[in-house]
Protein backbone atom coordinates (compact mmCIF):
# COMPACT_ATOMS: atom_id res chain seq x y z
CA UNK A 1 0.00 0.00 0.00
CA UNK A 2 1.49 3.25 -0.95
CA UNK A 3 1.62 5.90 1.80
CA UNK A 4 0.88 9.94 0.94
CA UNK A 5 3.66 11.69 -0.62
CA UNK A 6 5.33 7.80 -1.65
CA UNK A 7 6.37 7.52 -5.09
CA UNK A 8 5.46 3.96 -6.96
CA UNK A 9 9.44 3.07 -7.13
CA UNK A 10 9.74 3.84 -3.43
CA UNK A 11 6.36 1.64 -2.51
CA UNK A 12 8.15 -0.65 -4.50
CA UNK A 13 11.23 -0.54 -2.69
CA UNK A 14 9.71 -0.67 0.77
CA UNK A 15 7.91 -3.64 0.13
CA UNK A 16 11.19 -5.46 -1.83
CA UNK A 17 12.98 -4.63 1.81
CA UNK A 18 9.73 -6.35 3.68
CA UNK A 19 9.97 -9.81 1.41
CA UNK A 20 13.79 -9.88 1.93
CA UNK A 21 13.21 -8.90 6.12
CA UNK A 22 10.43 -11.68 5.77
CA UNK A 23 12.72 -14.17 4.15
CA UNK A 24 15.50 -14.03 6.45
CA UNK A 25 13.50 -14.60 9.44
CA UNK A 26 11.57 -17.40 7.70
CA UNK A 27 15.41 -18.96 7.54
CA UNK A 28 16.71 -17.95 11.19
CA UNK A 29 16.66 -20.79 13.60
CA UNK A 30 16.64 -19.65 17.14
CA UNK A 31 17.85 -23.10 18.88
CA UNK A 32 19.25 -24.20 22.39
CA UNK A 33 22.75 -25.91 22.39
CA UNK A 34 22.28 -29.84 22.69
CA UNK A 35 19.18 -30.46 20.77
CA UNK A 36 18.89 -33.91 19.68
CA UNK A 37 18.94 -34.48 15.86
CA UNK A 38 15.03 -35.56 15.47
CA UNK A 39 14.66 -32.23 17.62
CA UNK A 40 16.24 -29.94 14.98
CA UNK A 41 14.68 -31.99 11.80
CA UNK A 42 11.39 -30.70 13.48
CA UNK A 43 12.41 -27.31 13.83
CA UNK A 44 14.00 -27.39 10.00
CA UNK A 45 10.63 -29.19 8.55
CA UNK A 46 12.73 -32.16 7.36
CA UNK A 47 13.55 -35.74 7.90
CA UNK A 48 16.31 -36.67 10.38
CA UNK A 49 17.45 -39.37 7.72
CA UNK A 50 18.38 -36.27 5.41
CA UNK A 51 20.00 -34.57 8.49
CA UNK A 52 22.32 -37.95 9.72
CA UNK A 53 22.76 -38.48 5.87
CA UNK A 54 24.17 -34.61 5.75
CA UNK A 55 26.16 -34.36 8.29
CA UNK A 56 27.76 -37.52 7.25
CA UNK A 57 28.14 -36.56 3.55
CA UNK A 58 29.11 -32.90 4.13
CA UNK A 59 30.49 -32.64 7.51
CA UNK A 60 31.78 -35.77 8.16
CA UNK A 61 29.74 -36.49 11.01
CA UNK A 62 28.37 -39.72 12.78
CA UNK A 63 25.40 -38.95 14.41
CA UNK A 64 22.09 -40.74 15.38
CA UNK A 65 18.79 -39.69 15.83
CA UNK A 66 18.58 -39.04 19.74
CA UNK A 67 22.29 -37.91 19.74
CA UNK A 68 22.28 -34.03 21.32
CA UNK A 69 24.47 -31.52 19.16
CA UNK A 70 25.84 -29.00 20.13
CA UNK A 71 25.64 -25.57 18.84
CA UNK A 72 28.28 -25.57 16.87
CA UNK A 73 27.31 -28.99 14.68
CA UNK A 74 23.32 -27.48 15.21
CA UNK A 75 25.35 -24.15 13.09
CA UNK A 76 26.99 -26.34 10.42
CA UNK A 77 24.01 -28.49 10.13
CA UNK A 78 21.15 -25.29 9.72
CA UNK A 79 23.97 -23.94 7.11
CA UNK A 80 23.83 -27.05 4.73
CA UNK A 81 20.12 -26.59 4.95
CA UNK A 82 19.71 -23.04 4.00
CA UNK A 83 19.64 -21.96 7.56
CA UNK A 84 21.25 -19.31 9.82
CA UNK A 85 21.37 -20.63 13.85
CA UNK A 86 20.60 -17.94 16.40
CA UNK A 87 21.60 -19.23 19.21
CA UNK A 88 18.31 -18.53 22.19
CA UNK A 89 19.35 -16.87 25.71
CA UNK A 90 19.75 -20.06 27.85
CA UNK A 91 19.59 -20.25 31.45
CA UNK A 92 22.14 -17.60 32.03
CA UNK A 93 24.79 -18.02 34.72
CA UNK A 94 23.43 -15.98 36.95
CA UNK A 95 19.70 -17.28 36.53
CA UNK A 96 21.00 -20.65 36.96
CA UNK A 97 23.42 -20.14 40.21
CA UNK A 98 20.06 -18.87 41.92
CA UNK A 99 17.98 -21.80 41.05
CA UNK A 100 21.02 -23.53 42.38
CA UNK A 101 21.41 -21.73 45.75
CA UNK A 102 20.37 -24.40 48.43
CA UNK A 103 19.08 -23.69 51.77
CA UNK A 104 21.71 -23.95 54.25
CA UNK A 105 19.80 -26.37 56.65
CA UNK A 106 20.04 -28.87 53.48
CA UNK A 107 24.21 -29.02 53.51
CA UNK A 108 25.98 -31.71 54.74
CA UNK A 109 29.55 -32.53 54.68
CA UNK A 110 30.83 -33.86 52.00
CA UNK A 111 34.89 -35.35 51.16
CA UNK A 112 37.46 -33.00 49.82
CA UNK A 113 38.22 -33.60 46.18
CA UNK A 114 41.98 -33.47 46.02
CA UNK A 115 44.31 -32.57 42.58
CA UNK A 116 48.39 -33.79 43.01
CA UNK A 117 50.38 -31.69 41.19
CA UNK A 118 54.06 -31.25 40.54
CA UNK A 119 57.04 -32.19 38.05
CA UNK A 120 56.75 -35.24 36.27
CA UNK A 121 59.68 -37.00 37.38
CA UNK A 122 58.38 -36.04 41.47
CA UNK A 123 56.17 -39.09 42.34
CA UNK A 124 52.87 -38.35 41.75
CA UNK A 125 51.63 -41.76 40.55
CA UNK A 126 53.29 -43.79 43.05
CA UNK A 127 51.90 -41.09 45.70
CA UNK A 128 48.58 -42.21 44.68
CA UNK A 129 49.43 -45.93 44.11
CA UNK A 130 50.36 -45.89 47.71
CA UNK A 131 47.83 -44.10 49.36
CA UNK A 132 45.26 -46.37 47.11
CA UNK A 133 46.70 -49.58 48.18
CA UNK A 134 47.07 -48.89 51.87
CA UNK A 135 43.74 -47.70 52.18
CA UNK A 136 42.35 -50.71 50.19
CA UNK A 137 39.76 -51.93 52.76
CA UNK A 138 40.94 -55.18 54.55
CA UNK A 139 39.63 -58.63 53.28
CA UNK A 140 38.34 -56.58 49.94
CA UNK A 141 39.51 -58.50 46.70
CA UNK A 142 40.77 -56.93 43.51
CA UNK A 143 42.39 -53.68 42.89
CA UNK A 144 41.87 -50.95 40.48
CA UNK A 145 39.97 -52.31 37.17
CA UNK A 146 39.87 -49.54 35.49
CA UNK A 147 41.31 -45.78 35.10
CA UNK A 148 38.16 -43.76 36.10
CA UNK A 149 40.44 -40.62 36.66
CA UNK A 150 39.21 -40.30 40.03
CA UNK A 151 39.36 -42.45 43.32
CA UNK A 152 37.67 -42.91 46.76
CA UNK A 153 39.62 -43.44 49.62
CA UNK A 154 37.75 -44.40 52.82
CA UNK A 155 40.36 -43.89 55.71
CA UNK A 156 40.05 -46.24 58.62
CA UNK A 157 38.99 -43.70 61.11
CA UNK A 158 35.81 -43.46 58.91
CA UNK A 159 36.66 -39.69 56.99
CA UNK A 160 37.45 -39.93 53.23
CA UNK A 161 39.01 -37.84 50.68
CA UNK A 162 38.53 -38.08 46.75
CA UNK A 163 41.71 -37.96 44.69
CA UNK A 164 41.48 -36.83 40.58
CA UNK A 165 44.15 -38.40 38.73
CA UNK A 166 43.91 -35.93 35.82
CA UNK A 167 46.85 -36.01 33.18
CA UNK A 168 48.86 -33.17 33.68
CA UNK A 169 48.10 -29.44 34.71
CA UNK A 170 46.01 -28.69 31.47
CA UNK A 171 42.80 -31.40 32.57
CA UNK A 172 42.82 -29.03 36.05
CA UNK A 173 43.08 -25.88 33.71
CA UNK A 174 40.17 -27.06 31.84
CA UNK A 175 38.44 -27.89 34.18
CA UNK A 176 38.80 -24.64 35.61
CA UNK A 177 37.99 -23.14 32.36
CA UNK A 178 34.78 -24.64 31.86
CA UNK A 179 34.08 -22.93 35.49
CA UNK A 180 33.63 -26.62 37.08
CA UNK A 181 35.29 -25.73 40.57
CA UNK A 182 36.34 -29.80 40.97
CA UNK A 183 39.30 -29.68 43.10
CA UNK A 184 39.19 -28.13 46.46
CA UNK A 185 42.90 -28.90 47.91
CA UNK A 186 45.88 -29.78 45.63
CA UNK A 187 49.00 -31.60 46.81
CA UNK A 188 52.05 -29.96 45.27
CA UNK A 189 54.55 -32.79 45.35
CA UNK A 190 58.29 -31.69 45.03
CA UNK A 191 61.35 -34.40 45.24
CA UNK A 192 63.38 -33.79 48.27
CA UNK A 193 66.42 -34.77 46.36
CA UNK A 194 65.93 -32.19 43.59
CA UNK A 195 64.91 -28.69 43.33
CA UNK A 196 61.77 -26.51 42.50
CA UNK A 197 61.05 -27.11 38.86
CA UNK A 198 59.50 -25.64 36.01
CA UNK A 199 56.80 -27.43 36.71
CA UNK A 200 56.57 -26.82 39.88
CA UNK A 201 56.22 -23.40 39.49
CA UNK A 202 53.58 -24.12 36.79
CA UNK A 203 51.34 -26.23 39.23
CA UNK A 204 51.72 -23.26 42.14
CA UNK A 205 50.58 -20.72 39.55
CA UNK A 206 47.12 -22.72 38.53
CA UNK A 207 46.54 -23.51 42.07
CA UNK A 208 46.64 -19.57 42.87
CA UNK A 209 44.76 -18.71 39.48
CA UNK A 210 42.16 -21.09 40.85
CA UNK A 211 42.15 -19.84 44.56
CA UNK A 212 42.40 -23.71 45.49
CA UNK A 213 45.03 -23.59 48.64
CA UNK A 214 47.78 -26.10 48.92
CA UNK A 215 49.46 -28.60 51.04
CA UNK A 216 53.17 -29.46 49.94
CA UNK A 217 54.46 -33.16 50.29
CA UNK A 218 58.09 -33.38 50.51
CA UNK A 219 58.40 -36.43 48.65
CA UNK A 220 62.01 -39.04 48.23
CA UNK A 221 62.32 -38.18 51.86
CA UNK A 222 64.03 -41.72 52.23
CA UNK A 223 67.09 -41.10 49.69
CA UNK A 224 70.83 -40.19 51.29
CA UNK A 225 70.28 -36.98 49.29
CA UNK A 226 67.20 -35.84 50.42
CA UNK A 227 67.08 -31.86 51.45
CA UNK A 228 63.85 -31.08 52.84
CA UNK A 229 65.05 -27.84 54.07
CA UNK A 230 66.57 -26.87 50.35
CA UNK A 231 63.09 -27.43 49.03
CA UNK A 232 61.30 -25.26 51.26
CA UNK A 233 63.73 -22.28 51.04
CA UNK A 234 63.50 -22.36 47.34
CA UNK A 235 59.38 -22.81 47.71
CA UNK A 236 59.70 -19.40 49.66
CA UNK A 237 61.29 -17.76 46.54
CA UNK A 238 57.83 -18.62 44.65
CA UNK A 239 55.80 -17.22 47.42
CA UNK A 240 54.89 -20.24 49.21
CA UNK A 241 55.85 -20.07 52.79
CA UNK A 242 55.41 -23.30 54.65
CA UNK A 243 54.07 -23.46 58.18
CA UNK A 244 57.80 -24.96 59.23
CA UNK A 245 59.19 -21.27 57.73
CA UNK A 246 56.01 -19.36 59.78
CA UNK A 247 53.68 -19.45 56.59
CA UNK A 248 50.01 -20.77 56.35
CA UNK A 249 51.08 -23.49 54.03
CA UNK A 250 50.67 -26.93 55.23
CA UNK A 251 53.64 -29.02 54.48
CA UNK A 252 54.82 -33.18 54.93
CA UNK A 253 58.19 -35.20 54.45
CA UNK A 254 57.27 -38.30 52.89
CA UNK A 255 58.57 -41.04 50.92
CA UNK A 256 56.07 -42.46 48.66
CA UNK A 257 58.60 -45.71 47.87
CA UNK A 258 58.76 -47.05 51.55
CA UNK A 259 54.83 -45.00 52.78
CA UNK A 260 56.68 -43.14 55.40
CA UNK A 261 54.95 -39.66 56.22
CA UNK A 262 51.76 -40.72 53.95
CA UNK A 263 49.25 -40.78 56.99
CA UNK A 264 50.66 -37.14 57.97
CA UNK A 265 50.29 -36.08 54.22
CA UNK A 266 46.74 -37.16 54.63
CA UNK A 267 45.70 -36.05 58.15
CA UNK A 268 46.80 -32.24 56.53
CA UNK A 269 44.93 -32.72 53.58
CA UNK A 270 41.81 -32.87 55.77
CA UNK A 271 42.76 -30.13 58.64
CA UNK A 272 43.13 -28.34 54.98
CA UNK A 273 39.23 -29.33 53.87
CA UNK A 274 37.89 -28.48 57.61
CA UNK A 275 38.76 -25.33 57.27
CA UNK A 276 37.05 -24.71 53.80
CA UNK A 277 33.85 -26.11 55.88
CA UNK A 278 33.24 -28.72 52.48
CA UNK A 279 29.26 -29.22 52.09
CA UNK A 280 26.78 -29.90 49.82
CA UNK A 281 22.89 -30.65 49.73
CA UNK A 282 22.67 -34.65 49.15
CA UNK A 283 18.86 -34.43 48.94
CA UNK A 284 18.30 -33.18 45.16
CA UNK A 285 18.41 -34.43 42.02
CA UNK A 286 22.01 -35.10 41.35
CA UNK A 287 25.20 -32.85 39.29
CA UNK A 288 28.59 -33.32 38.67
CA UNK A 289 31.31 -32.92 36.40
CA UNK A 290 32.36 -35.50 34.06
CA UNK A 291 36.23 -36.13 34.44
CA UNK A 292 36.87 -38.23 31.50
CA UNK A 293 34.82 -40.34 29.11
CA UNK A 294 35.24 -43.87 27.04
CA UNK A 295 33.75 -46.31 24.35
CA UNK A 296 33.52 -50.00 25.95
CA UNK A 297 33.48 -52.64 23.93
CA UNK A 298 31.07 -54.67 25.94
CA UNK A 299 29.26 -51.28 28.17
CA UNK A 300 29.08 -49.17 25.52
CA UNK A 301 29.86 -45.46 26.61
CA UNK A 302 31.04 -45.11 30.09
CA UNK A 303 31.03 -41.60 31.83
CA UNK A 304 33.59 -40.82 34.71
CA UNK A 305 31.98 -38.42 36.40
CA UNK A 306 32.23 -36.35 40.33
CA UNK A 307 29.39 -36.15 41.78
CA UNK A 308 29.12 -32.92 43.26
CA UNK A 309 25.72 -31.79 44.59
CA UNK A 310 22.67 -34.50 45.12
CA UNK A 311 22.62 -38.16 45.02
CA UNK A 312 22.88 -39.83 41.69
CA UNK A 313 20.74 -43.49 41.24
CA UNK A 314 20.26 -46.16 39.76
CA UNK A 315 17.59 -45.69 37.09
CA UNK A 316 17.81 -41.84 37.05
CA UNK A 317 17.65 -39.90 34.01
CA UNK A 318 20.32 -37.95 32.75
CA UNK A 319 22.02 -35.23 30.60
CA UNK A 320 25.43 -35.36 30.03
CA UNK A 321 26.87 -32.83 27.06
CA UNK A 322 25.71 -33.89 23.83
CA UNK A 323 24.17 -37.42 25.11
CA UNK A 324 20.96 -38.50 27.23
CA UNK A 325 20.17 -41.90 28.89
CA UNK A 326 19.29 -44.06 31.78
CA UNK A 327 21.23 -44.99 34.39
CA UNK A 328 21.51 -48.69 33.56
CA UNK A 329 24.43 -49.20 36.43
CA UNK A 330 26.76 -47.13 38.90
CA UNK A 331 30.51 -48.32 38.97
CA UNK A 332 32.95 -47.43 41.54
CA UNK A 333 37.20 -47.67 40.60
CA UNK A 334 37.00 -51.43 41.21
CA UNK A 335 34.33 -52.23 38.79
CA UNK A 336 32.11 -52.70 41.91
CA UNK A 337 28.22 -51.90 41.27
CA UNK A 338 26.84 -49.53 43.63
CA UNK A 339 22.91 -48.12 43.93
CA UNK A 340 23.80 -44.72 44.49
CA UNK A 341 26.76 -42.17 44.79
CA UNK A 342 26.49 -38.84 47.01
CA UNK A 343 28.44 -35.46 47.04
CA UNK A 344 32.48 -35.61 46.71
CA UNK A 345 32.46 -39.31 45.04
CA UNK A 346 33.23 -40.23 41.47
CA UNK A 347 31.34 -43.01 39.93
CA UNK A 348 31.42 -44.57 36.38
CA UNK A 349 27.83 -44.22 34.15
CA UNK A 350 26.73 -46.83 31.78
CA UNK A 351 23.30 -46.04 30.32
CA UNK A 352 23.90 -43.30 27.89
CA UNK A 353 22.44 -43.35 24.50
CA UNK A 354 24.61 -42.90 21.68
Amino acid sequence: KRRKGQSREETEAQQEEERQERAREALTVRVNEFLTVAELAELMDVSSTEIIGSAFKNLGLLVTINQRLDFDQIEMLLDEFGFTAVREEEYGADSQEEVDVDPPESLKPRPPVVTVMGHVDHGKTLLLDRIRKTNVVAGESGGITQHIGAYHVELPDGRSITFLDTPGHAAFTAMRARGADVTDVVILIVAADDAVMPQTVEAISHARNAGVPMVVAINKVDLPSANPGQVKQQLLQHSVQVEDFGGDVLVAEISAKTGAGIDALLEKVLLQAEMLELKANPDREAQGTVIEAQLDIGKGPVISTLIQRGTLRVGDSFIVGMYDGRIRALLDERGKSVKSVSPGVPVQILGAAG
